[in-house]
């Protein structure tokens, strides 16, 4: 299958190698483009956990950040990945903000310190409201900002041609950027003719009644590479 790669360049690559080895034709279409912000400071606190939903969240941390000591929980496979690759003993738990938050209310104590969230401007979910709701002392610290897509690019060149089977989202601000892209392209009805494979049902609803669309058993990297072989044998 000739399938869409949405996410950033920055997180692409590990993706687009799995995807070239089950035999698919990767089509390059990042709607994110990450810029990491200067002088950002950490506060000197004895943290009692440092929490990452994100590879870049990690990528884009300040040099000299002094956290190398603290317990590192990631959010997936691919933030663990990153933690690791930069030096950071760390964990991985829940595949999601939601299950993230949820491992941190049973297992970690309010009262053995403060957690300190790293992130980008924009997150599909609220990790400091749920820590702060059960009692967390969380301070969210903002390390990077992810720039929308202004135009679809040669991707809108594919899609025109029907070079284009399917489409890999895995956020709902992905989904926004990605149609709001095709509509002004005029390419909606080339574009409700592909199989939508959405990370979660929150990415789904993001687009057009009447588009294809189908939800990954679990909001992690394995269950929607399932869902795309899934959907290659429906075509």
């Amino acid at each position: 299958m000739r399938v869409a790669v949405t996410r950033p360049e920055e997180d692409a690559g590990p993706l687009t190698a799995r995807l070239e080895a089950m035999g698919h034709t990767v089509v390059m279409a990042p709607l994110l483009t990450i810029k990491p912000r200067e002088g950002v400071s950490i506060p000197d606190l004895a943290w009692q956990a440092i929490a990452v939903t994100s590879a870049n969240g990690i990528r884009a941390l300040p040099t000299g950040h002094g956290l190398y000591s603290f317990r590192i929980l990631t959010v997936g496979p691919q933030s663990l990945k990153a933690a690791q690759a930069a030096g950071f003993t760390a964990e991985a738990h829940g595949g999601d903000v939601n299950g993230l938050a949820a491992f941190i209310r049973a297992e970690l104590d309010p009262k053995a310190g403060p957690i300190l969230y790293l992130s980008g401007a924009e997150t599909a979910g609220d990790l400091e409201a749920q820590l702060t709701a059960a009692g967390f002392g969380c301070i969210r610290l903002v390390l990077y900002d992810a720039a929308p897509a202004r135009t679809l690019g040669a991707t809108g060149d594919a899609l025109r041609q029907h070079g284009i089977d399917a489409v890999l989202l895995y956020s709902p601000r992905s989904a926004r950027i990605w149609r709001g892209l095709v509509e002004g392209a005029g390419l909606a009805a080339e574009a409700a003719q592909l199989s939508h494979l959405c990370l979660s049902r929150n990415v789904a609803a993001a687009l057009p009644e009447g588009w294809r669309t189908a939800v990954s058993a679990s909001p992690d990297e394995a269950a929607i590479l399932a869902l795309l072989e899934q959907s290659g044998r429906t075509l």
